[in-house]
C-alpha cells in the first residue's frame, strides 16, 4: 500500500510531507560550506516561528482551520503555538479589539522577548472594520506596531498562511542589527514603548 501524497494550496505534491530550506548563498567545497551568519539565523528563524494567537471573534474560527490538517500551517514551521507570549515571537491578532483591550494587547506585546512580530488579521484587526464605533480600536497599529496586515472579514485560511509566508520572508532578510539600529528604536518610541 503505497503512502498518500499531500497536497499544497495550489496542488503541487509535497515530497513525502518534506519542505526543504534552499539553502543560503555560501561558498561550498568538499565537507564545508561556509555563510554569513546572519544568513543561517535568519534561514532558522524564518522555519521555526512560533505563533501566539490573540483571538477575539470569528477570526479566530478561521485561524483554527488554518491550524487543522486540510490547510496545516505545520509544514510553515509554526506548528507550535503557545499560549505564553515570553516564549513567543509572533503576535497573530484576530478579531475586533475594544479599547479597553488596548492595553492589554500592548502588555502581551510587550511580555514577548525581542525579535518579534505582529499580524493583524482580519478587517477588525487591520482597521476596526463594520464597527465604526466609540468602544472599538480602529486598528491595532494604534497601540503596538504591525508588521503584516491580512484583510478579509474574516480572511480565508489561505490569506492568513499567506500572511505567515510574508512574516517569513521578512524574518528570513532581517539584519540581526536592525533591532538595534535608531530606526526601529524611533518606531517603539513613537508607540511609548522604551
Amino acid at each position: 500500500m503505497s503512502r498518500p501524497v499531500s497536497y499544497n494550496l495550489i496542488k503541487k505534491p509535497l515530497v513525502d510531507d518534506i519542505s526543504i530550506a534552499e539553502m543560503p548563498a555560501g561558498q561550498q567545497g568538499e565537507g564545508f560550506f561556509a555563510t554569513k551568519l546572519n544568513d543561517v539565523i535568519g534561514l532558522a528563524r524564518k522555519n521555526s516561528i512560533w505563533p501566539l494567537p490573540f483571538a477575539t471573534s470569528c477570526c479566530g474560527i478561521e485561524f483554527m482551520a488554518t491550524m487543522g490538517s486540510h490547510y496545516d500551517l505545520a509544514r510553515f514551521g509554526s506548528e507550535r503555538v503557545g499560549f505564553s507570549p515570553r516564549q513567543c515571537d509572533l503576535l497573530m491578532v484576530m478579531g475586533t479589539i475594544a479599547k479597553k483591550m488596548g492595553p492589554v494587547v500592548k502588555q502581551v506585546y510587550l511580555q514577548m522577548a525581542e525579535p518579534r512580530w505582529v499580524i493583524a488579521v482580519g478587517a477588525c484587526a487591520c482597521s476596526g472594520g463594520i464597527f465604526d464605533s466609540y468602544s472599538v480600536l480602529q486598528g491595532i497599529d494604534q497601540v503596538i506596531p504591525v508588521d503584516v496586515y491580512v484583510p478579509g472579514c474574516p480572511p480565508r485560511p489561505e490569506a492568513i498562511i499567506d500572511g505567515v509566508m510574508r512574516i517569513q520572508d521578512l524574518v528570513g532578510k532581517e539584519s540581526l542589527r536592525r533591532r538595534n539600529g535608531q530606526q526601529y528604536k524611533g518606531l517603539l518610541e513613537s508607540y511609548g514603548i522604551q
